[in-house]
């Protein structure tokens, strides 16, 4: 290890505030790992969740390691040293559990390197009981653990609360490996790769196979927030995208079930933290930051937003929402958002005609939208940001067109609004390509390919270069592509993920293996087919497939039967 990994790693903990592990003689010694750098790691609050979770279990001591940025990455390289925890800089091999927390897809394509680095083999049928346990947890997990499977001991399919404390204490006790997986294996909400084995006929997913008495169907484990602590920051840090913040959760799940929308699903049934337990967490944030920054999928929908907002605020605070629902926005809301010194406001509309929000079950119309921005612009916030969905199934260009036509009318009334005030509106246009996910009414829908996709925001950069104050960006449709790919992926992708780290591409993985991930993202799967998590219990299939058809066949009738 060099001096300057070191100091490096000195220089974060000296900025960091709040909640620390203390070390415990003879524990169960967990190093928790965010596949990503050390800012995007600190900014996600179910990764600090299960920090404080972890040092917080009597018995049990957790560090931390997130992926090296680039200056850190030679070193470790040039020096020869392993990969390191930020606390104590002790060698994360020689941890009893490695946990990864993944949230992102994409960050699949990190697990290798972060493997290589600590001098641990990435396929589990190659470690023994002289490596630490690997685990992995987090919403890409939740939604299809797959494609990583083969370099899994355990991973946990439901929320972290009461999944973990249960297999802490089956780690804390004595047993060798092959038996410890065994028993966890009974453990709700956990699942065990070696136990459970794919089966194809044909290259198509026939069945699994259970080794002993494991469990064919596995079943996820919610948490009753009502009856814990919300999640909040444990750890305050400048060095993190919400860095100026403390962040507090107020809800999980949504009950508006868009049918494109993971976090509407795999969190159901929608959950709010009760009032006086929040303002608590904001007591202990507001030691530390005088902003609060509200989490949930659904922040709009908690019943006590008007009460935290103003609680907020008359304790000397002031709070940040991502975005808000469009039919929810209230004179009382905006005027709280102004106390707290919002310039610009967040709105989701996502389809882009009100032929696909209808399809997609958005639940508010032309004039909603119109109406909410009218208000908004109506207290001066003239600063808008928009977001927008394409690529979605049956889209046409007509649909694009409309969504052109809905953004000139809201900047028609910034523009207006801004010359009776004398000062300039901006409205920031994000958008984003569909992407398949599992646990979604849409997840047997193809994406479209990256040529038509290109094409769109071709159109899209054109039309809207010509409209002054108006900002457009898009997410990388080849991003969006491989995000898809690992979405709806198999245990077949972990050589696929190997490879691409041996090559330094994704890309070169897949042709040096003769894969072919557009066709796969833009597949039309047949609602009989057996999908990849249909070992899992979450969402009813059937409830899946009602809304499936609900989509297509109440605007297209035609199209149901060319549909999968």
């Amino acid at each position: 290890m060099t001096w300057k990994i070191r100091e490096s790693s000195r220089k974060k903990l000296a900025v960091e505030e709040g909640f620390h592990p203390t070390t415990r003689g003879g524990a169960l010694s967990v190093c928790l790992i965010y596949p990503n750098r050390y800012h995007v790691g600190m900014s996600n609050l179910g990764f600090q969740t299960v920090y404080r979770l972890l040092n917080n279990t009597p018995g049990v001591v957790c560090e931390r390691a997130f992926l090296p940025d680039t200056a850190e990455l030679k070193e470790y390289r040039s020096s020869g040293c392993r990969l390191m925890t930020l606390e104590t800089q002790r060698e994360v091999a020689s941890f009893d559990l490695l946990a990864f927390s993944v949230s992102f897809e994409h960050d699949y394509l990190n697990l290798p390197l972060l493997f290589e680095l600590a001098g641990i083999p990435p396929l589990a049928l190659h470690r023994d009981s002289s490596h630490p346990l690997v685990l992995a947890g987090g919403a890409a997990i939740f939604l299809n653990p797959e494609p990583v499977a083969d370099f899994l001991d355990l991973a946990v399919l439901g929320e972290a609360e009461p999944t973990l404390p249960p297999l802490l204490e089956l780690l804390r006790g004595e047993g060798e490996r092959s038996g410890l997986l065994t028993r966890a294996a009974r453990l709700p909400g956990l699942y065990i790769p070696t136990l459970l084995t794919p089966r194809y006929a044909e290259g198509v997913l026939s069945c699994w196979d259970a080794v002993g008495d494991a469990p064919v169907r596995l079943r996820r484990v919610w948490a009753n927030l009502s009856a814990g602590v919300p999640s909040s920051s444990a750890i305050y840090t400048p060095e993190t995208e919400f860095g100026e913040m403390a962040l507090v959760e107020v809800s999980r799940g949504c009950p508006r079930g868009c049918r494109f929308c993971a976090a509407g699903f795999i969190y159901l049934p929608f959950r709010q933290q009760p009032l006086e337990a929040v303002l608590q967490q904001v007591d202990e944030g507001l030691m530390y930051r005088k902003k609060i920054g509200l989490v949930g999928a659904a922040v709009s929908d908690y019943g006590e937003l008007a009460a935290l907002s103003r609680g907020i605020i008359r304790k000397g605070g002031t709070f940040s929402v991502s975005s808000l629902r469009i039919d929810g926005l209230n004179d009382e809301m905006i005027q709280l958002l102004i106390r707290s010194g919002h310039k610009t406001v967040a709105l989701a509309p996502e389809g882009g005609s009100q032929r696909l929000r209808e399809m997609m079950n958005k639940g508010i119309t032309r004039d909603d939208i119109l109406e909410a921005c009218t208000r908004l612009i109506s207290w001066d916030i003239l600063n808008l940001k928009l977001y927008f969905i394409i690529g979605l199934p049956t889209e046409s260009d007509e649909d694009l067109k409309e969504m052109v036509e809905l953004v000139a009318t809201i900047r028609e009334q910034v523009v207006t609004a801004a010359k009776t005030n004398r000062r300039l509106g901006e409205i920031t246009l994000s958008v984003n390509p569909f992407i398949p996910k599992p646990f979604t009414p849409f997840q047997w829908c193809g994406m479209n390919s990256l040529k038509e996709l290109e094409r769109k925001e071709a159109y899209l950069q054109r039309t809207f270069r010509g409209m002054a104050n108006i900002r457009f960006q898009m997410e990388n449709p080849r991003d969006a592509l491989l995000q898809a790919y690992l979405s709806r992926g198999d245990r077949t992708l972990s050589a696929f993920i190997l490879k691409a780290h041996e090559l330094g591409s994704w890309k070169k993985g897949a042709k040096a293996l003769g894969l072919h991930p557009e066709e796969s993202a833009g597949r039309d799967i047949p609602l009989r087919e057996l999908l990849p998590w249909d070992f899992m219990e979450s969402v009813p299939k059937k409830r899946l497939i009602k809304e499936y058809e609900a989509a297509f066949n109440d605007y297209f009738p035609s199209a149901g039967a060319a549909m999968p």
